[in-house]
This record gives C-alpha cells, sequence and structure tokens, in this order.
C-alpha cells in the first residue's frame, strides 16, 4: 500500500514518526508530548465539534 493512497491519518502518522526520528526524540519524550498533543484535540473536538480550530492564524 502505497502512503499517497493511505487515509489521511496514516499519511500524518508516517510523517510524524519521521519528523520525531530525524530530530533523535527519545521514544518516552515523543510519547509524553502526542499524550498531550491528544488530550489538546480531544478538547478541541468536545467543545466545539470543529476540527477547524487552530492557533494559527
Amino acid at each position: 500500500m502505497s502512503v499517497e493512497n493511505a487515509p489521511p491519518e496514516l499519511q500524518l502518522a508516517v510523517d510524524l514518526i519521521y519528523l520525531l526520528e530525524c530530530n533523535e526524540i527519545a521514544p518516552d519524550v515523543a510519547l509524553a508530548a502526542l499524550e498531550i498533543v491528544q488530550r489538546d484535540y480531544q478538547e478541541k473536538l468536545n467543545l466545539k465539534g470543529d476540527r477547524s480550530i487552530s492557533y494559527c492564524s
């Protein structure tokens, strides 16, 4: 299966893994950071149910 044809969440996961590995992020640090990211995005879904909420302008 080609990544180009994969679902967007799989494409993002591959990109994140690549980013973390290229920057030699320790697995425990990566997992702790991902837990924070998960809580943040879950809160966004719970508050608005809107995936368009962004910190970017």
